[in-house]
């Protein structure tokens, strides 16, 4: 009887510990320009902020794009160190291109560098969960979430915030305490009617919906949850006009297969074999620069920490306002809907303010009503930790940009 006592308090006594531990969810709405708030007035995301901390802006990582920052985001480390250096590039090692919608690709661990935060909770006897998220597919378990869902951006969105509710209530041996739910709105959105588009402002507000309904949930659960809200990227207006693109079939000849292309838009990666070979392009590229510059791999500038071999050897860049396309102009100026507006995102943050999203957070371990500097976005992941108890790896990120917010 005093046996069974005893192992009844020890039980009670885990149960209890577990209950206290604090859980983590980080929630990413893609493309959620930083002033989207003060602009479409959305009454969750408001309440959201007064219940805890917002950062003026959150600075993703060159280049400004989804794949890049969210893993950015989940590692600590930026692009050019962790590997996914765009949203599609060519891999020397594997001569694979790696790009979004090839899956064999994106599960594959090797072309993901850092110890992301569900391996880090995994290593350190905590369960995590993920409902999207870049690198959370990996194919070895041991990189993975224990429960993850295959990227589908046809799942009803409500069913994902439920799906995280119910994660919450499982027993606590089997409860994760670090989650991640993702949403592809309002960057849909923001690319085909611009940033400023009542659609945006729309997609704004569903997300505002989704938010209250998450909100409503948590609190309902009792439990000790901190909320993360941030963003990947935001969002540059441009109109659809001839002159606002560049068209790389006029620049490079895309019938030499010395030379790799992959283009992303604001950048254009080349990869080319043999120093003559690229001097040569380079001295070419040169010469017809109009709305773009020419970089060598060795005058990236320092602050893109862009030396991965992923990262191509040439980039054209196109400046703020420019947008390149591949194909032809005749076939662009057939089938373009001119006068209209879109939405890009890609540019260097550091000259590009609308690049910035969205950084919100509440729960029991933020202070309460503090508003904290822009910062970027490798700064979040030693927070997470912190918050956690997890010990840190080597990463980019520091854990006193933002430690001002963390309460014990």
């Amino acid at each position: 009887m005093k046996r069974f006592l005893v192992l009844a308090l020890l039980s009670v006594s885990f149960w209890a510990t577990a209950q206290q531990k604090p859980y983590v969810i980080l929630v990413s709405f893609d493309g959620f320009r930083h002033d989207y708030v003060a602009n479409f007035n959305p009454p969750n995301f408001k309440k959201f902020i007064k219940q805890g901390v917002r950062a003026e802006a959150i600075i993703p990582s060159f280049p400004s794009k989804t794949f890049p920052n969210h893993y950015s985001i989940v590692t600590g480390l930026n692009p050019g160190n962790h590997g996914l250096v765009d949203n599609t590039f060519y891999d020397r090692a594997s001569n694979e291109f790696y790009g979004m919608r090839k899956k064999e690709l994106v599960a594959d661990p090797h072309y993901y560098g850092g110890v992301p935060l569900w391996e880090l909770a995994k290593k350190n006897g905590l369960r995590s969960a993920s409902f999207f998220w870049v690198g959370s597919e990996m194919s070895d378990p041991a990189r993975r979430p224990d429960y993850y869902f295959p990227f589908d951006d046809k799942v009803d969105p409500r069913k994902r915030v439920q799906q995280v509710l119910d994660w919450l209530k499982l027993p606590v041996a089997e409860r994760p305490h670090f989650i991640t739910l993702y949403f592809s709105f309002p960057d849909h959105e923001g690319h085909d009617f611009g940033p400023n588009a009542v659609e945006t402002k729309h997609a704004v507000l569903r997300a505002d919906s989704l938010l209250g309904e998450l909100m409503a949930g948590v609190n309902a659960t009792r439990l000790p949850v901190n909320v993360m809200v941030v963003s990947d990227h935001g969002m540059k207006e441009l109109p659809v006009e001839e002159s606002t693109f560049i068209f790389v079939d006029e620049l490079v000849d895309r019938k030499d297969k010395s030379v790799k292309l992959v283009n992303g838009g604001t950048q254009t990666h080349l990869y080319v074999d043999g120093q003559e070979k690229k001097d040569s392009l380079y001295a070419v590229l040169k010469r017809k620069e109009k709305n773009f510059i020419v970089l060598r791999k060795e005058d990236y500038p320092a602050r893109w920490h862009y030396t991965h071999y992923h990262v191509g050897d040439i980039m054209i860049i196109a400046d703020e306002g420019f947008y390149i396309r591949e194909g032809t102009r005749e076939r662009f100026l057939n089938s373009a809907k001119l006068g209209t507006k879109i939405g890009v995102h890609g540019y260097d943050p550091a000259s590009v303010p609308d690049m910035y999203g969205i950084f919100y957070a509440q729960g029991p371990n933020i202070k309460k009503g503090a508003k904290v500097a822009a910062f970027q976005n490798i700064h979040v992941y030693p927070l997470i930790a912190r918050i956690l108890n997890l010990p840190l790896p080597a990463i980019d990120g520091s854990e006193e940009v933002l430690i001002g917010m963390y309460k014990k």
